[in-house]
């Protein structure tokens, strides 16, 4: 490639993230070197600067500047790795012709990034679909949270599911493991986020709204169940998707989720832990409940992770008495 092209975005990738548009159609140009382009303002959509995040339309045009000179992992196509389709196949939770539910691991990235070689993202073009295509993520879990990921099989089953999320008709529940006990038990929270740039990389801060880059931001809660008010089981539904959300959220309310390794320091907090805890990230996407395109309801739930599944035989917590089919903070 020795210039500057212009590319249409096609009808059935309407919606998609820019940057999975960039791993389909250019496999070989690395997260980070993407993000290097759209900051230098190199990458642009119909002539406007754009993020990594930014949602595509159908019949935008793409610039995609002279690639041949950039220092680019070699593309590694549709090759399959036999372990990896292995692996993934040991997570589902649910699939059908469009759709796969992953229970993704605590610890395990769903993208890559800068020093991140495995992940779900990478993985999935071993499970390859009648055309040859990797399966496409429609939506992220941050590394340390488990639980349900939903994967579309086709561009079409993407575009549709992207737009499920974007409307906000799916139905999202979380399960945390919290330090104290949040006052009051049941509620919502509701406040402006941003992005700050720390020595150990970005996270999110509270701001006040009209702060340049700030996006509101809203959950519900619910406490489930307590241990002698130092920890407690709270229920968690987001109705916005950003970065970090209810991990912030939480935070907010003064009881961070526990080990919580961005937003809960030890230190600032003069706390100490006991030590026979499950060691993580005590946040789980127990249940993830969405419209298919043929017009029936999915509803899956994924069981929880070793480690909190730990922490919840210590603390005396019955995750069998709580039946998340029916558990809903906003309800409750």
């Amino acid at each position: 490639m020795s210039g500057v092209q212009l590319r249409e975005v096609a009808r059935d990738e309407d919606g998609m993230r820019l940057d999975r548009w960039f791993s389909v159609h250019f496999s070989g140009l690395g997260f980070g070197r993407l993000q290097k382009l759209l900051r230098s303002g190199q990458v642009r959509v119909d002539s406007g600067r754009v993020q990594t995040s930014t949602r595509l339309s159908a019949g935008q045009i793409v610039r995609v500047p002279p690639l041949g000179d950039l220092d680019m992992p070699k593309p590694k196509g549709s090759k399959i790795n036999p372990k990896d389709a292995e692996f993934l196949r040991s997570l589902i939770l649910y699939e059908d012709d469009e759709v796969y539910v992953f229970n993704k691991p605590h610890g395990l990235a769903v993208q890559g990034g800068s020093g991140t070689k495995r992940h779900i993202d990478g993985m999935l073009r071993s499970l390859p679909n009648k055309k040859g295509e990797a399966p496409r993520l429609v939506h992220r879990l941050d590394r340390d949270t488990s639980g349900c990921l939903l994967v579309a099989k086709t561009r079409a089953a993407a575009s549709h599911f992207g737009s499920v999320f974007r409307s906000r008709s799916a139905r999202k529940i979380y399960w945390a493991v919290v330090v104290g006990a949040p006052t009051p038990r049941q509620g919502r929270i509701s406040c402006f986020l941003a992005k700050q740039a720390t020595r150990d990389g970005e996270q999110m801060i509270v701001v006040e709204n009209g702060t340049e880059g700030a996006q509101h931001s809203t959950s519900y809660y619910s406490v489930t169940d307590s241990a002698a008010n130092r920890f407690s089981w709270v229920t968690l539904k987001p109705v916005t998707g950003r970065t970090h959300q209810l991990r912030v959220h939480m935070m907010e309310l003064g009881t961070p989720i526990l080990d919580d390794p961005r937003y809960f320091n030890l230190e600032n907090w003069n706390w100490e832990r006991p030590e026979d805890l499950g060691e993580g990230l005590h946040l789980h996407a127990r249940r993830l409940s969405l419209p298919l395109r043929s017009g029936k309801r999915l509803d899956v739930t994924a069981p929880l992770p070793e480690h909190m599944k730990k922490t919840f035989d210590l603390l005396g917590f019955d995750a069998e008495r709580y039946d998340a089919q029916s558990a809903d903070p906003e309800d409750a």
